[in-house]
């Protein structure tokens, strides 16, 4: 399975822009579907989680600002981004675990998409 991760770019603080990752092939199970982010110099650290009994979790950092989504049908799965700050600014990577195509299962990491906010 593949994730591609697409919708990043250039944004003014307070904006908005919605994430998009989509699967090469069709996902029958999975635990989680998340959005993790890295700023140049820090940490690769998730900003929002989705399971599949549809739970959502986000640090405080983003709550409240961040949706995530999943549409089924088009195995894809969102982040929807609003008032957007500078310290959002990294490269965001979207990250399955547990995803099951078929009798393959595993943790896939998408290629990663750049976010930057300015002011």
């Amino acid at each position: 399975v593949q994730l591609q991760a697409s919708g990043g770019g250039l944004v003014q603080a307070g904006g908005s822009l919605r994430l998009s990752c989509t699967a090469s092939r069709r996902i029958f199970r999975w635990e989680s579907m998340n959005w993790y982010r890295q700023a140049p110099g820090n940490q690769r650290e998730l900003v929002a989680r989705i399971t599949s009994s549809g739970d959502t979790n986000y640090p405080d950092s983003v709550k409240g600002r961040f949706t995530i989504s999943r549409d089924t049908a088009a195995n894809t799965l969102y982040l929807q981004m609003s008032s957007l700050k500078r310290e959002d600014t990294a490269v965001y990577y979207c990250h399955g675990l547990g995803l099951c195509s078929g009798s393959v299962c595993g943790n896939y990491w998408g290629q990663g998409t750049l976010v930057t906010v300015s002011s």
